[in-house]
C-alpha cells in the first residue's frame, strides 16, 4: 500500500524489521549509495512483527519506506521505486536479460516465497501445539510437506540452478545486481537456512548467495541493519 501525507521529512527512511525482507532494501540502497535513515523494529518472542509497525503500515508488515510524503510498503514495489528514482542508470539489466529481470523480480514473492513460508509453517505448527499432540502433528505435517511441497520445491530449485548456470552469476546476467537479485536474495537465504534447508539448492544457487554476501554494499547493509539470521558480517 502506498499513501502520502503532509509535513513529513524529505529524508528516505527504511522501517527495518530484523530477519525480514527489509534486509534486501538495505542492500539495494547501499549498492546505489543512496542516503537513508533506518528505524529498527524487533520481532516478538513469537517471531511476529511488533504492534508499533502498524503505526507506519496498517498491515503491520515490513519493509516500509517513507520518502518525503510517500509511504510505500511491499518490498517488490519498494525495489522498483528506488531503482526508478535513485539508480541513475545503475542496477539495470543488459538488453539480453530484460525479460529474465522482469520474471525473477516477480517470481520471488509470487511463486517461490509462498512455498517457503508454508514449509516453515508446517514445521512451526507441531512445535507450538500442546505437547501431547506434538508427535502426531509432527508426523502429519512432515508427510504433508514431503508429499505436497518437496516435489514442487525440487522443481523450482532445478529451474533456478539451470538458469544461474546460463547467466553465470546474476539473474539477469550483466556485471551488477538488478531488481531480480535484490528480490531473490532473501528467498534463497531463507531457503538455505537451517529451518528450511532440504538439500535441494545446487552449487550455482549457493554461489549466488555467497557472491551477494561478499559484496561491500551487502556487508555495509549487514552492519547498519544489525544481527541477521541468514548472513554474517565479515570480520
Amino acid at each position: 500500500m502506498a499513501t502520502t501525507a503532509d509535513n513529513e521529512s524529505p529524508k528516505l527512511v527504511v522501517h527495518h524489521l530484523n530477519n525480514s525482507r527489509s534486509q534486501r532494501i538495505l542492500w539495494l540502497l547501499e549498492e546505489l549509495e543512496v542516503p537513508y535513515e533506518i528505524k529498527k523494529y524487533q520481532r516478538t518472542s513469537e517471531m511476529l512483527a511488533p504492534p508499533e509497525l502498524k503505526e507506519v503500515n496498517p498491515l503491520g508488515n515490513a519493509p516500509v519506506i517513507t520518502d518525503g510524503t510517500l509511504n510505500l510498503a511491499e518490498s517488490g514495489a519498494i525495489v522498483e521505486y528506488i531503482i526508478q528514482k535513485y539508480a541513475n542508470g545503475r542496477a539495470q539489466p543488459p538488453e539480453s536479460g530484460l525479460i529474465n529481470n522482469i520474471y525473477f523480480t516477480h517470481y520471488a514473492e509470487a511463486s517461490l516465497m509462498p512455498m517457503l513460508v508454508n514449509k516453515l509453517i508446517f514445521k512451526i505448527i507441531p512445535e507450538r501445539s500442546p505437547f501431547f499432540l506434538r508427535p502426531l502433528l509432527k508426523g502429519v505435517f512432515a508427510m504433508v510437506s514431503s508429499r505436497m511441497l518437496d516435489p514442487r520445491l525440487k522443481t523450482h530449485a532445478k529451474m533456478i540452478e539451470e538458469h544461474l548456470a546460463k547467466t553465470d552469476g546474476w539473474f539477469a546476467g550483466g556485471q551488477e545486481p538488478t531488481s531480480a537479485d535484490f528480490m531473490m536474495i532473501f528467498c534463497l537465504e531463507a531457503w538455505s537456512s537451517e529451518a528450511r534447508n532440504d538439500g535441494f539448492l545446487g552449487p550455482k544457487t549457493k554461489a549466488f548467495i555467497e557472491r551477494a554476501h561478499a559484496r561491500p554494499a551487502y556487508q555495509r547493509a549487514l552492519e547498519k541493519g544489525g544481527e541477521y539470521a541468514y548472513a554474517k558480517a565479515s570480520l
